[in-house]
């Protein structure tokens, strides 16, 4: 039988021998599968339902009512094993994950929470335009971002911090025409359809892509679709190119070619990555948290190093990723081997989270940021995107 007791105490204050017992009725206050089958929830319950019960003749507070009190709320709580649920409930985070194929996924399952003592709530987003809108309205703590959404965010004043480089984009985001469609090159997406998630490193591949070639992007066609609907519009020949990543860039190209990457955009000196990204304030208050969770990160991205041969299909490892990416197995080997997965050196060097505002992740933020206030989707370019590079977090997971 299912059953919820609630809790009237009227003050805040009650304490006896050092226990809130206001807190400690609290805990008791939530739906529970056992509460009703321990017996002394009954006389609980009827003790309970005199918020005024200091003003009863006859009952001493200090002598007779809290002391039973106490005893009561620490018997139901013991009993049903509360005590660890509302210890719990204080060290939860939600973290918003994406579809990349990283080598993180393994760690998904389990492994995380028993790394960081925390109950981790995995929610899945289509982009990272839609993480930082999560992050935002407060529902997220934690998420996985690439360069251009964190530099939109960062820039229309999110307190955010960078506190790791999860990937190196490099190839991994590419421009793809559909088969048929008469695009062989940059030049012949004039006047053709695009599909990208607007916001997201692929959008901004897209749109430099597009500069670098002297080609207005009022001429194209640039249509903001989510990964799904992408590769629903595929199906329909809806779109004709697509900048894009697995796992729908696999699907769409077997019906299409690659004819730009990330990569090559980054090599004309605008690179793209994907970061693990906190709540400012948040990480503060759980420091050990992001510690653990960097720490078990840098472990798996090693071992994805060392050996990412044994990384094959039907693989433990390979099974995990497709598991949490919706990817088919086939495809994940090859959509890893796209990426960069920067060590621990790297990471910590000027190249990416070092170096002040003139780092690589600091610099790409200020590149990133200053194309979508030219194009008019934000107003304003920060003066220094190294404030919102944090690596201290790294440094303590390496201790």
């Amino acid at each position: 039988m299912i059953g919820t007791v609630k809790v009237h105490l009227a003050p805040s204050n009650w304490h006896y021998k050092g226990m809130n017992l206001a807190l400690l009725a609290l805990c008791i206050s939530i739906q529970t599968h056992k509460l009703m089958r321990i017996g002394c929830v009954k006389g609980l319950s009827m003790a309970l339902r005199f918020p005024h019960i200091s003003s009863m003749k006859g009952i001493s507070m200090k002598k007779t009512f809290l002391p039973v009190l106490a005893k009561t709320l620490l018997g139901v709580v013991l009993a049903t094993g509360l005590v660890g649920a509302f210890a719990q409930a204080k060290k939860e985070v939600t973290f918003a994950h994406q579809d990349m194929q990283l080598p993180l996924r393994v760690l998904m399952d389990a492994e995380l929470e028993k790394a960081t003592g925390y109950k981790i709530n995995w929610r899945m987003f289509g982009g990272g335009g839609e993480v930082i809108k999560a992050m935002g309205s407060g529902d997220v703590q934690i998420g996985e971002v690439g360069s251009s959404p964190l530099a939109t965010a960062t820039s229309q004043g999110q307190d955010l911090r960078l506190v790791y480089i999860l990937d190196d984009i490099a190839a991994s985001d590419q421009l793809v025409s559909r088969n048929g469609a008469g695009i062989n090159g940059w030049k012949d997406l004039v006047g053709k359809k695009v599909g990208t998630p607007f916001a997201s490193t692929a959008h901004y591949s897209l749109m430099v892509g597009l500069r670098l070639e002297g080609i207005d992007a009022k001429s194209v066609n640039v249509m903001n679709l989510p990964p799904p609907a992408i590769a629903a519009a595929w199906e329909r020949g809806d779109i004709d190119a697509s900048f894009i990543w697995d796992p729908v860039l696999s699907k769409i190209k077997r019906n299409g070619k690659a004819i730009a990457t990330s990569g090559d955009i980054g090599k004309k000196g605008y690179p793209t990555f994907d970061g693990l990204v906190v709540n400012a304030k948040w990480a503060a208050e759980n420091r050990d948290f992001v510690v653990a969770l960097i720490k078990a990160i840098t472990k798996a991205d090693a071992d994805y190093r060392a050996n990412a041969a044994k990384w094959t299909v039907g693989s433990p490892q390979v099974k995990a990723i497709a598991k949490w990416t919706k990817a088919d197995e086939k495809d994940v080997p090859e959509a890893m081997a796209a990426f960069v997965f920067p060590d621990t050196a790297a990471q910590l060097s000027n190249a990416w989270l070092g170096g002040g505002a003139a780092g690589g992740a600091a610099k790409t933020l200020e590149n990133s940021a200053k194309l979508w206030k030219e194009i008019g989707r934000i107003t304003e370019v920060k003066p220094d995107y190294s404030v919102f590079v944090d690596s201290s977090y790294l440094r303590d997971a390496l201790k």
